[in-house]
């Protein structure tokens, strides 16, 4: 292309100009030998003769709306700010626009990231992982994706979780992608039990809710051991579980103790192997986030009241909910060997 041609291309044709370029249209000629005649880009001849056969016009039509604030280099400029670092703040963004040489309000520049797909959540806490913990997530997984459904409605799911009575723990935003809350960069690494009001103790099944216990004082292995004889029996007789039920636990210390080993062995209670730093697997994650949402709903005032609701809140549980979760537990595994061990979705 001639720089005569090029520069044409880069600025509004006289109206003259776009007449002519339709007359030799009309008269049958093509867009190669109208560009070589009236030295005019092929695409600009083209662009000129389309809108003249949809608006039967050459002039420049008077565009829809505002011209855009951000140009469409800025805009991309933007967006790989926010793929090397979700967590970047707005004001942050607002200082990268302005070194850009394109001062953008706040709102044109969410403006610009919605349009990329963009939008601010609240990043997802999730465990920080370690290449072992990893290997035995994936282990685990193959291990047990071929357990029938059978196998999985006996098994009696367990934790532990606290409470606050004034609201919960503060919240990041976080740019992404729908269906990318999962992706580390998206999540904030948390250590578990990090605060709370009060400390729970509960299980489910795929048959509903089991016992829910307020812990009272620190938590050690022998106030663990005491729980489960107080309540893990009792808790699968409620169920309908049977003996020869499979209980679930995580590798806290406290479960993991020897106190809480010989418990277990002496009452030949068959427990789940279950890697450590895996939230994710556990399907009971989900109903201690309903049972919050539940509670702070209902305003607590104080600690007394936040543990009669909470237990209120957990038998009011429906049975399909904790049927639904369980199902779920096959889809997790096939999660985490889709993401080789790393955090999934769940």
């Amino acid at each position: 292309m001639s720089e005569q041609m090029r520069i044409m291309g880069s600025k509004k044709l006289p109206k003259e100009l776009r007449d002519r370029i339709v007359a030799r249209h009309r008269s049958g000629q093509g867009y190669k030998r109208i560009s070589a005649a009236l030295k005019v880009p092929k695409s600009t001849v083209a662009s000129i003769v389309l809108k003249w056969k949809k608006f039967g016009a050459t002039r420049t039509l008077p565009r829809p709306g505002r011209p855009a604030k951000l140009s469409n280099r800025g805009r991309r400029a933007l967006v790989r700010e926010v793929e090397k670092n979700p967590k970047i703040t707005v004001a942050e963004l607002q200082r990268c626009s302005r070194e850009m040489g394109e001062s953008s309000t706040k709102s044109t520049i969410t403006a610009a990231l919605h349009q990329s797909g963009l939008y601010a959540r609240v990043a997802r806490r999730k465990p920080l992982l370690s290449a072992r913990h990893m290997k035995a997530c994936i282990e685990f997984a193959k291990k047990h994706m071929k357990d029938s459904q059978t196998m999985i409605n006996k098994i009696l799911w367990s934790d532990e979780t606290k409470i606050e009575l004034f609201g919960v723990n503060s919240e990041r935003y976080v740019w992404r992608k729908p269906g990318t809350a999962h992706h580390l960069p998206n999540t904030i690494p948390t250590v578990k039990h990090g605060g709370g009001s009060i400390m729970l103790w509960g299980c489910f099944s795929a048959a509903g809710t089991g016992r829910l216990v307020a812990i009272e004082g620190k938590m050690n292995a022998a106030k663990y051991r005491d729980i489960l004889e107080v309540n893990l029996f009792q808790s699968a007789q409620d169920l309908r579980l049977g003996r020869r039920f499979t209980f679930q636990q995580d590798n806290d210390p406290k479960h993991t103790a020897k106190i809480t080993k010989e418990w277990l062995q002496n009452n030949s209670v068959t427990v789940l192997d279950w890697p450590s730093q895996s939230p994710d697997l556990n399907p009971i994650e989900h109903l201690w986030r309903d049972l919050k949402m539940a509670v702070h709903q209902r305003s607590p005032s104080n600690l007394t009241e936040l543990e009669r609701i909470c237990k209120e809140e957990w038998q009011r549980i429906p049975k399909s909910r904790c049927e639904n979760l369980v199902s779920s537990f096959p889809r997790r595994l096939m999660a985490v060997l889709a993401q080789k061990g790393a955090s999934t979705q769940y």
